[in-house]
């Protein structure tokens, strides 16, 4: 069967057509030529499925969204307490092109901003502007599963228009928050700004960072765990720059914009997006950009603050004969889902002295769930009752499965 996805998206852009307010930038006179009509949007799933409407295939430079691909390997050559020391997570409030600095250390204020990701492209490893960017590349490539580059064009017009962002950089040094010369770092930021990518790429980039750093295709740590979900945080709070607050509010999604056009947006655990539209609002976001994630978020039930049913849907079923209480699972099992069990646990079985609990429909669960579930088992087994777990992926990581009947007895006190 042919997927619905692709022709839902194809509305969505077709609904969304009619906010055509906003100009094209002007900065770069290479990005400023794009055709003001272009759109498109990708979505990619954690699962590894892409589906896209409009212009997927057209290539543009993905200017600002590479700032946060680009702290994610500043993270990774300097750990985290470098990188916050050099520069803040805090909101702006302020245009992208700011210069924002801490009064007391002149950090700047975020990585997402112009003066941080300045200092953050100075602080990746590197000998000089060139093997810096392409390492850069070189991460965004993978994430993207193809070979990307610098435009040349693009790059050389970064340079020509970069007046405020090596005034910025020579303010960084002087208050010793740059890592290398101000025109070496402006000529890397340039290079890095230039990066050619479609809005395939932009969606599979967003894709890797939704599934915790992993490649969802195949299967590579991309990115560290860890890593990622400080990255993401970042984006939730900054990367929309003095549009963050209303994004975060109506749209729900961490995202990153870049002056091209384009919009990623990050779900953790479910999907990646972006959008392409080159005509920006007067924060330098793409204004049919805000308008997709807006309906998709509200179509899809995308915001991140929007609460799921975590807790009860955990218990598919909860069964009893021959006195044996048999408790279904399913889904993924988090605290909310383990405290759920828990509870149906203490309101407690009637007569019955025997439980299973039965794994078998449970598609994952996290270290602390699974804790949970063993300290409520040996509770149960303390009380005289017998707890078996019908665990045939031994999620509870027990030692002592039957290979027969795929039951594991719950070892009370192991963790």
């Amino acid at each position: 069967m042919r997927s619905p996805v692709p022709e839902y998206l194809a509305s969505v852009l077709e609904d969304c057509r009619q906010f055509d307010g906003g100009t094209v930038t002007e900065g770069n006179p290479v990005v400023a030529s794009a055709d003001p009509d272009t759109f498109a949007v990708a979505l990619a799933t954690v699962g590894g499925s892409l589906h896209g409407a409009g212009d997927t295939d057209t290539e543009f430079s993905i200017q600002s969204i590479a700032k946060a691909v680009a702290y994610a390997l500043a993270i990774e050559d300097n750990g985290i307490e470098a990188m916050l020391e050099a520069v803040d997570v805090e909101p702006s409030g302020d245009s992208f092109n700011e210069i924002s600095l801490e009064a007391e250390t002149g950090r700047p204020r975020n990585p997402l901003i112009n003066a941080g990701a300045l200092a953050v492209h100075s602080m990746i490893r590197g000998d000089g502007s060139e093997e810096r960017a392409g390492r850069l590349t070189d991460l965004l490539s993978r994430m993207a599963g193809r070979g990307l580059s610098v435009d040349r064009q693009v790059y050389e017009a970064e340079l020509e228009s970069d007046d405020r962002n090596t005034a910025i950089a020579h303010l960084l040094k002087s208050v010793g928050h740059l890592g290398a010369e101000p025109a070496d770092v402006v000529d890397g930021y340039a290079r890095q700004c230039a990066v050619t990518v479609t809005c395939n790429d932009l969606a599979r980039i967003a894709a890797v960072l939704a599934n915790g750093g992993k490649d969802p295709g195949t299967g590579e740590q991309v990115v560290d765990p860890a890593i990622d979900r400080h990255v993401l945080a970042v984006m939730a709070t900054c990367g929309m720059y003095d549009g963050s607050g209303s994004w975060l509010a109506s749209v729900g999604i961490p995202a990153k914009s870049g002056v091209a056009g384009a919009i990623i947006g990050v779900l953790p655990g479910q999907v990646g997006i972006a959008v392409l539209s080159p005509r920006l609002n007067e924060h330098g976001n793409s204004v049919r950009g805000v308008a997709v994630f807006e309906r998709l978020s509200r179509d899809l039930g995308l915001h991140m603050m929007h609460v799921a049913p975590s807790g009860e849907s955990a218990i598919r079923s909860v069964t009893e004969a021959e006195g044996v209480t048999t408790v279904e699972l399913q889904g993924d099992l988090r605290f909310a889902g383990a405290e759920a069990i828990i509870a149906r646990m203490v309101h407690g079985f009637g007569e019955n002295n025997s439980t299973t609990i039965d794994f078998s429909e449970v598609r994952a669960i996290d270290g602390t769930a699974r804790r949970l579930l063993h300290d409520a088992f040996r509770a149960l087994e303390d009380d005289g009752h017998r707890v078996v777990a019908r665990d045939p992926d031994g999620f509870m990581g027990s030692p002592d499965r039957s290979e027969s009947a795929g039951e594991n007895h719950v070892p009370v006190g192991q963790r």
